[in-house]
């Protein structure tokens, strides 16, 4: 048993229940939001996030990791709002979430830059992690950072190396946005190891997108977690063959290298709500225990492998 931080405070890991891995609660830029969202209604918003966490509690979730850093728009104060009207875990993260570029903010500050400091970005991860985010006294669960087709550009990888380092410092547990059609969940491993990270304290996720089970296996034998965690996204890969991919895996003896969630979201501003709804009707908070599960016991996973997934090993991810 380990101490997890939440929204709201603190729990033993042993209270983190059937937990999705990769959830996120907004993912919304504030200059988009405040200069053309002309009708941004925030409470209304906050509302409907509260009921539809809510309904997600309701079909026996306990426990979101919401991996929603910077450059994906996090903003701590309106999850707190949130989190203090529903009963579920929310575990908020720390990094940055980049296919290419390095923020702006840090192009210059840095090991060898203009200004030749240490990483300030380990610095800010680790105090988001140990000190909290910003002035809410939240602190981070978790660490997050991406490599997508582009690969492992300068950008991304000075990312990935500051979320290692500091990992090697908290013991935070790691989440990686990964495109497995490139394979760049094994590249994320090797940097990952480079910099001294337990592999299995990493989640490589969107391994749900490909069915290559011999990718999936490699990563898994490295130690890290897949995550399966796009269910409700059919346009990256049917929901019939995530299904049969896990059933495989499960046969083969990977119960214990699998983790579930949608990537979903209670709000999302690449597009409006009624065309997220009409491309994805299925990408919901409710998808996986109201379809994924049912299917994934007629396919002949067990109910004890359904616990291994769902809650021991997001436990075993942070213990």
């Amino acid at each position: 048993m380990t101490t997890v931080q939440t929204a709201n405070g603190s729990i033993d890991s042993s209270e983190m229940g059937r937990t999705l891995v990769h959830e996120h609660v907004f993912v919304l830029n504030t200059e988009y939001k405040e200069n053309y969202l002309t009708d941004w209604d925030e409470q209304e918003r906050i509302d409907d996030a509260v009921q539809k966490l809510t309904d997600l509690k309701a079909v026996g979730i306990d426990t979101i990791m919401d991996p929603t850093v910077m450059g994906l728009g996090r903003y701590i104060p309106r999850i707190k709002k949130i989190a203090d009207q529903v009963d579920l875990n929310i575990i908020v993260g720390t990094g940055v979430y980049t296919y290419n570029d390095i923020p702006h903010q840090f192009e210059h500050r840095g090991p060898g830059l203009l200004v030749d400091i240490a990483e300030p970005l380990t610095e800010m991860f680790v105090k988001d992690i140990t000190e909290g985010i910003a002035d809410t006294g939240i602190r981070a669960g978790l660490l997050k950072c991406a490599i997508e087709h582009q690969g492992l550009t300068p950008g991304v990888e000075r990312v990935m190396r500051a979320v290692g380092q500091a990992h090697v410092q908290t013991g935070a547990p790691i989440t990686v946005h990964t495109n497995p059609t490139t394979e760049s969940g094994l590249v994320a491993q090797k940097v990952l190891k480079e910099e001294g990270v337990d592999l299995a304290k990493v989640i490589i996720g969107h391994s749900g997108d490909t069915n290559d089970l011999d990718y999936l296996c490699k990563v898994a034998d490295a130690g890290s977690l897949l995550g399966m965690d796009r269910f409700g996204l059919d346009l990256f890969n049917p929901l019939s063959e995530r299904i049969t991919t896990i059933i495989e895996l499960v046969r083969r003896g990977y119960a214990g290298s699998i983790t579930l969630a949608h990537d979903a979201n209670c709000y999302i501003d690449y597009f409006s709500p009624e065309a997220k709804h009409a491309a994805a009707p299925n990408w919901h908070f409710r998808h996986i225990s109201e379809d994924v599960i049912p299917a994934l016991l007629e396919g002949g996973v067990s109910e004890a492998d359904i616990e291994t997934i769902l809650v021991a090993n997001p436990r075993r991810h942070f213990e």
